[in-house]
């Protein structure tokens, strides 16, 4: 599985907003903190996976990182995404390394 640590996430953003981010946590994990795009939660993911792109890359966010691994397994196994990103981390390595205002939990 391809990862992305917080800080290179950092710096593809700066650079180009051609990214989609996908966060698979729950909403009221979402609503205390995100980076935002779209939130899938893991449980809706079967349901839900037409959201997610095939053509630009896609970092997969959760907690601290097993949930996005999970969904990303899913996706590239059952239906055959190549284009998928883990967030090394979760959003937690975000708000320790990149963004220390960020609320963590």
């Amino acid at each position: 599985m391809d990862e992305i640590t917080a800080q290179e996430l950092k710096e593809r953003l700066s650079r180009s907003t051609n990214l989609q981010l996908v966060d698979v946590r729950e909403p009221a994990e979402f609503e205390l903190c995100n980076l935002g795009g779209e939130l899938v939660p893991l449980g809706e993911l079967p349901k839900q996976a037409s959201r997610i792109r095939r053509d630009i890359p896609v970092v997969m966010i959760c907690h601290h990182g097993f949930r996005s691994a999970q969904a990303i397994h899913y996706l590239t196994q059952r239906l055959g995404y190549d284009n998928l990103l883990n967030l090394k981390g979760g959003i937690h390595a975000w708000a320790t390394h990149i963004d220390p205002t960020m609320p963590t939990y």
